[in-house]
């Protein structure tokens, strides 16, 4: 018999975290690998920044292990010559310079570890950085960028050639490429900027990123929007032959999402069941247990991919034997490498009597860094209780993962999924299978029409449509949500739902989780 997995047995946890004391001399020894050829920080200098600005120092922890680092003050930008050098900027490397008053966030290093550098560590440090400069209500972030594959081409082109041939993709180097992906303009090019850079000749690329909420320093502070990128996968079910193939297909999918700078990636409903195309057994109830078998090389691929490429993945649903039982999961994959799991709550009557499947018993709102949110399994979708209990505890997008197999069955999910964005002032996304398994028992063709849903009001798109995909294709649909017009709208849309509820009429009342049923 099995029983419930310990996820924590696959949760390889990546951190970003400010730098603490006890942290320094893995970060100097860090340093001396990333950079071999220059001087580098002595111990002093990291204490004078954790002293000096300790919110500015980040760091990136996995496994228990630091592999990234960077770090940073603010000054008034307007106050240093233009041709300013490194020692100039940070007083010598000890930040004492540091001005807590000042306009732009100055990035003096980032490092990655060369054995992770396919992970987008570089890409989370920037990230930390970008998130206080909006938190502390900054103008911009600047850097002054080595250019450290100029040695090569120094004999043929200057450094505003290679510049401009970096800029137009026609050349690689490791940093000012990084940097330009990640919305950083040049400036302009600083001699002399670094004593010990022999690689860049010396030269530093002054480069800006934009806080483009930067709003003028009062005593009163504005919050103009909290945007939330989502890519819906409309998965393909197809013949493949191994579990590399469906590993191969699903990482396709998430490197998309990842390509158009998503927080969350989501796959549809049964997904796995894809890889009863090459499990020999006809019985339906025998090949869902089959299935199962499959649970840890699942649950190990989208922990990685979700690490990988920095994005949350809704990983759709997977059949799971936990006690004797098989329950239907939609598992969340975080980008920081922890896992969460939602159980179907409400089972088809297709799915008891084919498969045997078990009702879990628990609602969750997970946390994430996009805020709240929650996971309703197809059929739940079409309980409004559900949707009503995760809105109270807090969610601001529902995702539903579902499989249908008629056009009737895919609207009852799509309009139920709109009917719960309208009455509870959420976002939700639907996510579902086309194509056909057809050397499947029970997995007829599929119907889908992904989508991103919204309340129906002035501020939202006018039909309450954000996207939506070609009909029983295979595609993707990209859309932004923003959880800060949700707050607006709750507090002074046109209707305001949550907050003309009866409560003296009626009230909807969670009965505490049935013991044994659900670990």
């Amino acid at each position: 018999m099995k029983s419930s997995l310990n996820l924590t047995r696959f949760e390889k946890k990546i951190i970003v975290r400010n730098i603490r004391e006890q942290d320094i001399e893995e970060i100097l020894a860090l340093q001396k690998l990333c950079f071999p050829k220059m001087e580098p920080w002595k111990r002093e200098h990291l204490e004078s920044h954790i002293n000096v600005f300790p919110e500015g120092q980040f760091c990136v922890e996995f496994e228990g292990k630091i592999i990234g680092s960077c770090s940073s003050l603010i000054i008034n930008f307007d106050e240093y010559d233009d041709q300013h050098t490194f020692d100039e900027i940070t007083d010598d490397g000890y930040i004492t310079n540091h001005d807590p008053d000042g306009y732009n966030l100055y990035g003096i290093e980032v490092m990655v570890h060369p054995d992770y550098r396919r992970m987008k560590i570089g890409k989370r440090l920037y990230d930390a950085r970008k998130q206080l400069t909006a938190r502390l209500n900054l103008k911009s972030i600047i850097i002054c960028g080595r250019i450290p594959n100029y040695h090569q081409y120094a004999d043929t082109l200057t450094p505003k050639e290679y510049v401009q041939e970096v800029s137009k993709q026609n050349i690689y180097d490791p940093v000012l490429t990084f940097q330009l992906v990640n919305e950083f303009v040049v400036m302009r090019i600083n001699t002399e900027y670094l004593d010990d850079d022999k690689a860049s000749l010396k030269y530093g690329i002054l480069m800006e990123w934009n806080n483009v909420d930067y709003r003028p320093k009062s005593k009163k502070h504005f919050k103009t929007s909290f945007p939330i990128r989502i890519t819906v996968i409309q998965y393909m079910m197809k013949r493949i032959y191994s579990f590399d193939e469906f590993a191969t297909q699903c990482e396709y999918y998430v490197d998309v999402g990842a390509s158009y700078q998503s927080d969350f990636v989501v796959f549809p409903e049964l997904l796995t069941t894809q890889l009863l195309s090459y499990i020999e057994e006809k019985s339906p109830s025998k090949a869902i247990r089959r299935l199962t078998e499959y649970t840890e090389d699942y649950i190990r691929l989208f922990n990685e991919l979700a690490v990988k490429y920095n994005v949350n993945i809704i990983g759709g649903s997977h059949f799971v034997e936990e006690d004797g039982n098989v329950y239907n999961i939609s598992y969340l994959f975080r980008r920081d490498g922890t896992i969460d799991k939602q159980y179907k709550i409400h089972i088809t009557p297709n799915e008891r009597r084919w498969w045997g499947v078990s009702q879990g018993s628990e609602i969750k709102v997970f946390d994430t860094d996009c805020g709240k949110i929650a996971i309703l399994i197809c059929y739940d979708i079409e309980f409004p209780e559900l949707s009503r209990i995760v809105t109270e505890q807090g969610a601001n997008i529902i995702f539903t993962p579902y499989c249908t197999d008629d056009r009737q069955g895919y609207l009852r999910v799509r309009y139920c999924a709109q009917a719960r964005a309208i009455e509870n002032q959420v976002y939700t996304v639907i996510a579902g299978t086309v194509g056909n398994l057809s050397h499947a028992e029970n997995m007829d063709i599929q119907y889908g029409q992904s989508g991103i849903f919204t309340p129906s009001d002035f501020t939202f798109p006018r039909d309450g449509v954000l996207g939506e995909c070609t009909a029983n294709v295979e595609t993707v649909v990209v859309g932004d949500v923003d959880t800060e017009l949700l707050r607006r709208s709750r507090k002074a849309g046109t209707v305001t739902m949550l907050k003309d509820r009866r409560s003296d009429l009626y009230r909807i009342e969670v009965f505490p989780k049935a013991k044994g049923k659900e670990k």
